[in-house]
């Protein structure tokens, strides 16, 4: 397992260790001035927002948007040209020097991805998967005691510790996924898509899941999504990207019940209803 990829939660039980000293009343994440070109493509252009500690802040927009690039930069997976990146008031800019630097680095924030299948070893346990991540990031704590203590805290409890993820449904690979991020108890989870490959009714358990745990640890969650459904349910404030830039932002009821741009709108006209007529929503987006 990369070091990026390791997991976790909160709550300081017996034998954890406390999380890295971050900047007092310093906000979970602060973006300025992201840019990231591919070729001619400018992927991220100028995006700058600000999750508080403990919100919850959802990026929408179609393919294409910028939105999951944005995401991977802010994990570490990619670089940016240009702009800054501050977790608990720690610049993350410029490369890591050191494992060590590169494993604190790892504690900050941490990335549930859209299929938990592809993002768990299909040899490995769901015990061991934990205990690895554990072992790389707290060596020497009580290691049983906490994976009990994840495996309950996401709803699975010791009887799936032992499972391949083969064995297991899609909504309990994405609990083991969220599960070996809380281990490492990040300040920020970024969560790509990361109910989209689940049924409508997992959906919502694992959203549910996702609001208690944030109740009861104050970490911070950043959503990249495209269902807008998503963002009202679990978002406290949304960003909408166009084209690698900020079309809009605010609070998620200001921005969904009453949007101001043209883009927002045409996204919000695109979910299927009574009435919805793609072909009219085509048009629109060809004209916008």
């Amino acid at each position: 397992m990369s070091e990026a990829a390791s997991g976790t939660s909160s709550g300081i039980s017996a034998g954890a260790v406390a999380p890295d000293t971050a900047a007092p009343g310093a906000a979970a994440l602060e973006i300025t001035g992201l840019c990231r070109t591919f070729g001619a493509v400018r992927a991220v252009d100028e995006v700058s927002f600000t999750l508080p500690a403990g919100g919850s802040l959802g990026i929408v927009g179609e393919s294409g948007s910028g939105k999951t690039t944005t995401a991977r930069i802010v994990v570490g997976l990619e670089r940016a040209d240009a702009g800054q990146v501050l977790v608990k008031g720690r610049a993350r800019t410029g490369g890591a020097r050191g494992k060590a630097e590169r494993l604190a680095r790892a504690r900050e924030v941490q990335m549930v991805f859209q299929d938990p299948y592809l993002s768990l070893d299909p040899r490995t346990s769901v015990e061991a998967a934990l205990r690895e991540t554990l072992r790389l990031h707290f060596p020497g704590t009580d290691h049983p005691a906490r994976i009990k203590e994840l495996l309950d805290q996401v709803g699975l409890g010791t009887r799936a510790a032992e499972a391949l993820p083969r064995q297991l449904s899609g909504g309990q690979r994405q609990r083991v996924a969220i599960a070996r991020a809380l281990a490492v108890r990040p300040a920020v989870l970024v969560l790509d898509e990361a109910v989209a490959a689940l049924d409508v009714s997992v959906q919502a358990q694992v959203l549910n899941l996702l609001a208690d745990i944030r109740e009861e640890t104050g970490i911070g969650y950043l959503f990249i999504t495209h269902d807008l459904g998503v963002v009202r349910c679990v978002t406290d404030e949304v960003v909408v990207m166009r084209h690698g830039r900020i079309v809009e932002a605010g609070p998620t009821a200001t921005v969904l019940d009453d949007p101001r741009h043209a883009y927002t709108r045409l996204l919000l006209e695109s979910v299927p209803r009574p009435g919805w007529d793609p072909d009219r929503i085509a048009a629109a987006r060809r004209a916008l």
